[in-house]
């Protein structure tokens, strides 16, 4: 635990104009990012009696070993800063606004030649729009369903249409009217996209002109007696009204609008948006985060507000198509929210400049939108109070775990980072490893790493006391490299992608017994480092082996510890595996191809892209074989004699099963029996 008064800049260094300011820790990551109209006054309140500190803002403050700011001209430039930092460095102690959930949204393929309308959950893509979120898929696929009646836009997938443009014959959707079959040539594609474009214009809030449009249209048809075309518009009329219907009418005067709910206790706040627009709830979002420090309910609602438009702005400028009428929906004309905060009219002309015209921020004091706010509000409570049901267990299993771990094994502080490396081969082939990262007690698969170990035993067997050091050291060469040259960004100016091992773990866990985790416990020695705790944890009694130490730590089996360290080291076991089958899979394809003639090594890479495996290219026919690109009639019947002559058995699959023993290997001393060699690992 830091300090904070060895880092405190010197009185009267700091300016009193408005700024951005950074804190971060002795590896040199941001782990906070924060704004202030006075620098002096905002940065001292942090070098206060730790005592008096909210606790999450003196976990942050001795997590710290520097302070650095930016002075800017006005709060609003501040503002836009503050944003910009936050998405670039990811700060661990800013709060994070992300969807407590998948939402699912209508899509609209608009850069293709014919759109498609579909339900669709995930990242924004280029050239789509789309409408939402809406709370459930039911929800969209009924709007779609109506509304096709009167917009019979393409609804099917890429290879449906281009099956049926194939057999020139619409689908079932084309035969009953649902679907104007651009498929095949019932209209042209400008014609379609028509359509496309009128079915967005309604889903955007214009609807009022286009039904007082369709039902000129169905007078004239009466007029000129086409009683048949009339029946259809007055039909396409109610389905329309009809779709809207679903949609309630909150607002009576068409108001474009998003109402922001907010609940919280001491530790967490549940934050509800309903989206209104023209009057009607478009969509719901919801978030539950953590608290941060003791901000009021104004200074939250600005962190919110910043965060969540910016990413809105910033998804539209990635993924929104070149279209004016499309502009600006992400920010509506007015937020309605529970505080304003104390520079509300800098966020409002920041969100005003974001929009392109004024937006109105303010607290709702009565009538419709006083009714419609409250009802919001109970909708973030009532999430709230599921969230805590539905994470209660977790979060406390979680704490207690880490908790528990820190308290055994004597660390500083609980091991939010966790490192854990495992060791696969077969018989001292193939020999690969893994490692796996969990931080806060949960999986981060995208610090995964796996690795090709370098070295090879004399005797024919893998030495796994050598691998792990050999992974170590690998592991903390980068992590010294990564220390000696300043950080400056959280983005490697190299590779353009993130740091993820410019900082040491809490606790590095290695599969095995006492040899191993010495070993690894030597190799952080030789390389000066001296702030990771190493641990060993061998499988057969679950006996947690500490450097240095006679005798193991034994855990109780109820122990939250115990499953957590037992939850690092068999994921580290999978992906091992997974890794090693992938490598002892392509090696005995190639081995049976080699040596045949006309057959070299871009031939047998083809061959075993192809099929896959060695079972599968015996099944192969002569002609199956012929048809891989590359290879000849003559050539295939040199693999099929190459084949037959081969008696080697090729693996099952419950060879590859873990713990599957290949051949008998005595243990060494010290080692449990599943890391001893000669076993599938």
């Amino acid at each position: 635990m830091a300090d904070p008064s060895t880092y405190r800049p010197a009185a009267g260094s700091i300016p009193t104009e408005p700024g951005v300011y950074k804190f971060r820790d002795a590896h040199g990551r941001v782990i906070y990012v924060g704004k202030a109209k006075n620098l002096r006054s905002r940065l001292t309140s942090y070098f206060a009696d730790l005592a008096g500190l909210h606790p999450r803002t003196r976990q942050m403050v001795t997590t710290a070993a520097a302070v650095e700011w930016t002075v800017v001209g006005t709060e609003v430039e501040a503002l836009q800063l503050e944003y910009n930092w936050i998405k670039e460095f990811d700060p661990r102690f800013n709060v994070r606004y992300r969807d407590d959930k998948s939402y699912p949204v209508l899509a609209v393929t608009l850069n293709e030649e014919y759109p498609r309308l579909f339900v669709y959950r995930g990242p924004r893509r280029r050239g789509v729009r789309y409408f939402g979120p809406y709370s459930h898929a039911w929800a969209i696929r009924e709007t779609v369903d109506l509304l096709t009646r009167v917009f019979p836009a393409r609804t099917c997938s890429t290879g449906v249409f281009k099956r049926h443009r194939q057999i020139d014959r619409p689908c079932l959707l084309g035969y009953i009217d649902k679907c104007a079959a651009p498929c095949v040539g019932r209209v042209t594609a400008e014609e379609h996209r028509e359509i496309v474009d009128d079915f967005c214009d309604f889903l955007a809030g214009r609807t009022d002109q286009m039904i007082r449009r369709l039902e000129r249209e169905m007078n004239t048809a009466a007029e000129e007696l086409d009683f048949e075309r009339a029946a259809r518009l007055r039909d396409d009329v109610g389905a329309m009204r009809r779709a809207m219907e679903k949609q309630a009418v909150v607002l009576g005067d068409g108001t474009d609008a998003d109402v922001v709910g907010m609940t919280g206790d001491q530790l967490e706040v549940s934050v509800q948006v309903f989206h209104v627009r023209d009057g009607r709830v478009r969509g719901q979002r919801g978030w539950v985060v953590e608290r941060s420090d003791d901000d009021s309910v104004g200074e939250e609602v600005a962190g919110f507000l910043t965060q969540f438009y910016g990413a809105q702005v910033d998804l539209d400028a990635t993924v929104q198509i070149d279209d004016d009428r499309a502009h600006g929906e992400s920010i509506p004309r007015e937020v309605l929210v529970p505080a304003l905060p104390d520079d509300h009219a800098d966020l409002q002309q920041w969100l005003s400049d974001l929009r392109g015209s004024r937006v109105a921020l303010r607290v709702p004091q009565r009538g419709d939108k006083k009714a419609l706010f409250d009802t919001v509000t109970r909708n973030s409570a009532e999430a709230l109070a599921q969230h805590k049901l539905r994470r209660a267990g977790d979060l406390t299993t979680r704490s207690a775990a880490l908790t528990e771990l820190q308290e055994t094994l004597g660390l500083d502080q609980a091991p939010l980072r966790i490192e854990c490396v495992d060791i696969s081969h077969v018989q001292g082939t193939d020999v690969v490893a893994s490692l796996v990262v969990f931080e806060d007690g949960l999986a981060r698969k995208s610090d995964y790493r796996h690795y090709s170990i370098r070295h090879a035993a004399g005797d024919g067997r893998s030495d796994d006391v050598a691998s792990i050091a050999e992974v170590t050291r690998r592991r903390f060469l980068r992590h010294r490299q990564d220390q000696k040259s300043p950080i400056t960004s959280a983005v490697d100016p190299d590779t353009g992608r993130a740091r993820k091992f410019a900082y040491p773990p809490n606790l590095f866990v290695v599969d095995g017994g006492a040899p191993q985790a010495h070993a690894a416990a030597t190799v952080l020695d030789e390389l000066g480092v001296t702030d990771v705790a190493v641990v060993g944890l061998a499988k057969r009694l679950e006996e947690v082996w500490i450097p240095g130490d006679d005798e193991p730590v034994i855990l109780p089996r109820t122990s939250e510890a115990l499953f957590l360290l037992q939850r690092v080291r068999d994921e580290a076991h999978r992906f091992a595996i997974t890794f090693h089958r992938s490598k002892r899979s392509k090696r005995m394809t190639e081995s049976v191809l080699d040596g045949v003639p006309g057959l070299g090594r871009t031939r047998r890479t083809a061959l075993v892209t192809h099929f896959g495996s060695v079972a599968r290219l015996r099944e192969a026919s002569l002609e199956e074989i012929s048809a891989v690109p590359g290879i000849g009639m003559a050539t295939a019947r040199a693999v099929r004699d190459a084949l037959a002559d081969d008696s080697a058995p090729d693996p099952a699959p419950s060879d590859l099963a873990v713990g599957a023993p290949v051949g008998p290997t005595p243990a060494g001393p010290g080692s449990d029996d599943r890391t001893s060699g000669g076993e599938d690992r």
